[in-house]
């Protein structure tokens, strides 16, 4: 096994010390980005943005890269060390941001709460402060997530389809009106030309997504990224071996999902049975 090095600088930090190591190894094999891809069976350019810190790869490879250098098991520790750091929750989600910006279609499955692209300003901020913003930082991300919502507006908006759970319509705000006022936007947006909504019935049963919220992006050069996140952390998704699994769960949520018409008039019965503003 190679000679452990001292910790210092950046690969303090378990993300950089991560990509620091897989650096270092094959500098020390001396292989060339090309020639590890070539070897190992994946895209070359998976292992160069491994080594920026870009993505931290799926087990799978990184247990290959263990077996290839001769580190049983230590770059798979040094793996979840790097995807269990909090601080890289945001980091994966900034990147995902800017992916989505430049994506030409979108699609998503909603396990609990509703994409961001079809949130309410009400809706975001109770949902934000749930997960623990306040003050001004609050103001600030709502604002930017109502920003988002830009990306579906204009004749050049990429086409975006969502698969809600039926949980995610059963779970109100405290405030009614505001409830009120997101079931509305949902069904409207339902209606435009570039949007498409399903409604996943809870008689569905359990499913391969039933813990996960996927976002699938379809890049401008035909790349497809996949980002999957929970409560705790967000991963983006590049192997097309892990992508087109979570491609194939999708798609039988999809079989199983209310038609679009149908699914919209979900929403509006929804939208129907929701509490009035005792007020008016």
């Amino acid at each position: 096994m190679p000679q452990r090095r001292v910790v210092t600088g950046r690969s303090q930090e378990p993300r950089g010390r991560f990509a620091e190591e897989l650096r270092q190894l094959r500098a020390d094999k001396g292989d060339s980005l090309r020639q590890l891809g070539e070897r190992l069976g994946w895209d070359w350019s998976l292992f160069g943005k491994m080594e920026k810190g870009e993505t931290l790869g799926g087990p799978e490879v990184v247990q290959a890269l263990d077996q290839y250098f001769g580190t049983p098991g230590m770059l798979l520790a040094l793996w979840e060390l790097a995807r269990a750091d909090k601080t890289q929750f945001r980091e994966q989600y900034r990147q995902y941001m800017a992916l989505e910006a430049e994506a030409v279609s979108l699609w998503h499955f909603a396990v609990s709460v509703l994409p961001g692209l079809l949130q309410t300003p009400g809706y975001a901020r109770e949902v934000l402060a749930a997960g623990g913003l306040k003050g001004a930082e609050l103001d600030q991300q709502v604002e930017a997530r109502m920003g988002r919502r830009e990306l579906l507006e204009g004749e050049e908006a990429p086409p975006f389809r969502a698969i809600l759970s039926e949980a995610v319509l059963r779970t109100p705000l405290r405030d009614e009106v505001e409830w009120r006022g997101q079931l509305g936007f949902v069904a409207e947006m339902a209606e435009r030309e570039n949007v498409t909504i399903q409604v996943l019935p809870q008689s569905a049963g359990l499913h391969g997504l039933v813990a996960t919220d996927v976002w699938f992006l379809r890049l401008t050069d035909g790349r497809p990224v996949a980002y999957t996140e929970n409560a705790l952390s967000g991963e983006i998704v590049e192997e097309n071996a892990r992508i087109e699994r979570l491609q194939r769960a999708y798609d039988v949520l999809r079989d199983k999902a209310m038609s679009p018409a149908d699914s919209r008039k979900f929403i509006l019965r929804m939208l129907e049975e929701a509490p009035c503003d005792p007020s008016t």
